[in-house]
């Protein structure tokens, strides 16, 4: 039976403090110093330079008598630069100001070039120059010990930057004479693979520098091989000229989605954090579920679910939400490791719930060319699944060990929370709606976010009004009024922003509002990091792909075993991208395991989407499995338990996860994509019937890795279970028929056990 707490406890729950974000190693601050706040306003503008190409609105449009948005915007720096003046008049330290005043005025020359539209090349050069000034920076101001060693790390880092400005200032030239390197060209190719590696190595490990170099190693020297793994040969001219320029090595696919789409999803999350989603997501978990069997563990599943809508990092949704949700965990009688095995678990699973569904979708959609509504379609019934296996693993181990949950007088009210800030889903709803109705991404994104510091400066004005009736009308008036821009046009709802960021410098709590914006744009920048610079080293995989076919003699390989037993080839598959897993982030796993396994899948008849969430699923899959389990160890400090113990729970936890992607390539159905010969009803009824045997196949797994259902399992029981499920996996003749016959005697007789116990007990 668990130990009652009450609120006053449930409030004073241990919340250890992550020094690091997990991810890149990184304190979740800029420095101190003056060198700190340089790095701060780095940060913000970067996020501004991405803000402005993203949204792609013309600065030299004009607007009213031939004053455009570059005038106005010109005009604010002059005015911001007079009030420093007088401030400083005054004995004032605008050191703070000053700096943000150059970052930013820097961000406006970038744009000034090319006021119309940055062209894909310049942003995404630019976009990689920020990522590295900012990484070496942070390398610098956090973990540099001495003055030289500070010096390298801005030096690296500005080294970064001014690659991106040699591509921003030598733009049309470097066009018109491509594929014809000068010497410096060759020089700074050169330079711009050597700083990512050298960056990428310090702030996310080797593992990911080490498949890049072996790739890059093979572009140079892969022509001494035997065949059929040798190639012509190239230069170094050629491959620097293929690697660094153009838009098929650093600045390929991945670095465009992570200078478009991963980028604004990133923001877009920082600022709901800002508003206080988390607060929402976790007090409407805790009063749905709180007072549950198990219920804390229940509250960390459903709140990382919530989270997984908006976060594109599983890890980063274990330091937030785990950080309350494993302490209480472990104080309702949970242990250490299967606390840190349900967070871990859970937050990963966000990584495949739509909309955001992580980074990876979005470079999914851009690389396979089909609609992003599509991709979340195929994810939302594994999501679904994933979710209720991690549900029903809490729920049967509280079972087990006699669990229990908070009395109902001591939890937050989940339809209180929904009413005093139901506001707050209004920019989700708007983009699940927009991405549904068949909007890009970029632009639901930015429509999204837009929306969202609506609500934030918005805020501090509906703090003002006494009424809650008045509240009530200022927002639904203020969510027309934004809907009405919205039909008129993306700019009319920045117009709409600007607006509230000039009335909220005049009202109580708008300036404090204002900055907190500011340390969102901030965030951002930061967070943006370790997917940012993955993106652009994984480039080079792809280059390897695209110059020497590699690609090819891989999938020939795989599609030559899976002539002979498919299931082979995706245990094959599955392996590479567990391998590949246990030390690269998800987004470059999958791209390296989509661009050499998944076209090999294709060419087995696996549906085209099937065999990119296949890969995708265990590159997800990989972060939870030990040696390495980043997820895991990201909770370990928090639950203070071994991250090996941890990541063994959590693929206990997880074993759903495996399974699914096997299930949809024997019937896409379960991913809702079409199969010759169902149409209509017959379509739904198929999508039906997978969705019911899936699910028996979660609760079998469930029962037979707890060994619990209505009472404790015998070791016979959970076996048979266990067999049932994977006759229900198997997509061979008659075995549904088998898994089915097999649930229903082993879950019949544990009934009829179940009732025979208490009889047999009273006999005696």
């Amino acid at each position: 039976m668990s130990q009652g707490v009450n609120a006053s406890e449930v409030a004073e729950l241990e919340a250890p403090s992550t020094p690091a974000n997990p991810e890149h190693g990184l304190p979740e601050n800029f420095g101190t110093g003056l060198l700190g706040t340089l790095l701060f306003w780095i940060a913000v503008s970067f996020s501004t330079f991405q803000i402005i190409t993203a949204f792609g609105i013309p600065l030299d449009h004009s607007l009213i008598g031939g004053i455009s948005m570059i005038h106005i915007i010109g005009a604010g720096f002059v005015v911001w630069a007079a009030w420093l003046v007088v401030l400083r008049m005054r004995g004032r330290n605008v050191m703070g100001g000053l700096l943000g005043l150059i970052a930013l005025a820097v961000t406006y020359g970038l744009i000034l070039k090319f006021p119309g539209s940055l062209p894909s090349q310049v942003v995404r050069t630019l976009h990689v120059g920020f990522l590295c000034l900012v990484a070496g920076a942070m390398l610098a101001n956090h973990k540099a010990h001495t003055p030289l060693a500070k010096a390298f790390g801005w030096a690296v880092g500005l080294l970064g930057f001014a690659i991106g400005l040699y591509h921003w200032a030598l733009y049309e030239e470097l066009l018109i004479r491509s594929g014809e390197l000068t010497q410096l060209d060759l020089v700074v190719g050169i330079a711009a693979i050597a700083v990512l590696f050298y960056l990428v190595w310090r702030v996310m490990g080797p593992a990911l520098p080490i498949v890049a170099g072996i790739f890059l190693a093979y572009c140079l020297f892969g022509n001494y091989l035997p065949a059929p793994f040798d190639h012509r040969g190239y230069s170094l001219e050629q491959v620097i000229e293929h690697m660094s320029f153009g838009t098929e090595g650093l600045y390929a696919t991945p670095t465009l989605v992570s200078a478009t789409y991963i980028f604004l999803f990133i923001l877009f999350g920082a600022f709901l954090e800002r508003a206080g989603m988390i607060q929402l997501f976790t007090d409407i978990a805790m009063g749905a579920f709180g007072g549950a069997r198990g219920g804390p563990a229940k509250v960390a599943v459903f709140s990382s679910a919530l989270m997984g809508t908006i976060s594109g990092s599983g890890v980063a949704n274990v330091v937030s939400t785990g950080q309350f949700t494993i302490p209480l965990m472990k104080r309702f009688g949970y242990k250490p490791e299967f606390a840190g095995g349900v967070e871990a678990t859970a937050s990963m699973g966000g990584q495949i719930m739509p909309p955001v569904m992580g980074a990876v979708a979005f470079i999914m959609a851009e690389t396979i060319d089909v609609p992003y509504v599509e991709i979340v379609k195929a994810a939302i019934i594994p999501a679904i699944l994933y979710y209720a296996s991690a549900f029903l693993a809490v729920h049967l181990e509280a079972g087990k060990s006699g669990l229990m949950g908070l009395a109902r007088s001591e939890l937050p009210s989940a339809w209180r929370a929904l009413r005093e800030k139901w506001h707050l889903i209004l920019p989700l709803a708007v983009l699940v709606y927009l991405l549904f109705s068949g909007y890009t991404p970029l632009f639901a994104g930015s429509i999204g976010l837009a929306l969202t510091v609506v609500l934030i400066l918005a805020g501090a004005l509906a703090m003002g009004l006494v009424s809650e009736t008045i509240r009530l009308v200022f927002w639904v008036g203020l969510g027309l009024l934004a809907a009405a821009f919205l039909w008129a046009g993306v700019t009319l709802v920045l117009v709409l922003v600007a607006a509230l960021v000039v009335i909220s410098l005049f009202v109580r709590g708008g300036p404090e509002t204002l900055e907190a914006c500011r340390d969102a744009l901030a965030d951002g920048a930061r967070q943006a990091l370790p997917v940012g610079l993955a993106c652009a080293v994984v480039g080079i995989v792809i280059g390897t792909m695209t110059l020497t076919g590699i690609g090819t003699i891989f999938g020939n390989w795989v599609v030559s075993i899976g002539r002979d037993s498919l299931i082979l080839s995706l245990v094959l598959t599955m392996f590479v991208s567990l391998v590949l897993g246990m030390g690269i982030p998800t987004i470059p796993n999958y791209i390296i395991t989509s661009s050499l396994a998944a076209p090999a899948l294709l060419t087995l008849g696996v549906p085209l989407i099937v065999s990119h969430m296949f890969v995708f699923y265990f590159g997800i899959m990989a972060d939870l499995t030990p040696p390495v389990a980043l997820a895991a160890f990201a909770a370990a400090p928090i639950a203070k338990a071994s991250g090996f113990k941890i990541g063994f729970q959590a693929l206990r936890i997880a074993l759903p996860g495996f399974v699914i992607p096997y299930m949809a390539v024997y019937d896409p159905t379960l991913m809702m994509q079409p199969v010759a010969g169902l149409e209509g009803w017959a379509f739904w009824a198929s999508v039906a019937y997978m969705v019911v045997k899936a699910g028996l196949a979660v609760l079998l797994w469930g029962i037979a890795s707890v060994g619990y259902f209505r009472v404790r399992m015998p070791w016979w029981e959970r076996i048979g279970a266990a067999i049932a499920a994977g006759f229900l996996v198997l997509a061979l003749p008659i075995t549904d028929e088998i898994g089915f016959g097999l649930a229903a005697l082993v879950i019949g007789f544990h009934y009829w056990r179940n009732r025979q116990a208490p009889a047999v007990a009273a006999g005696r």
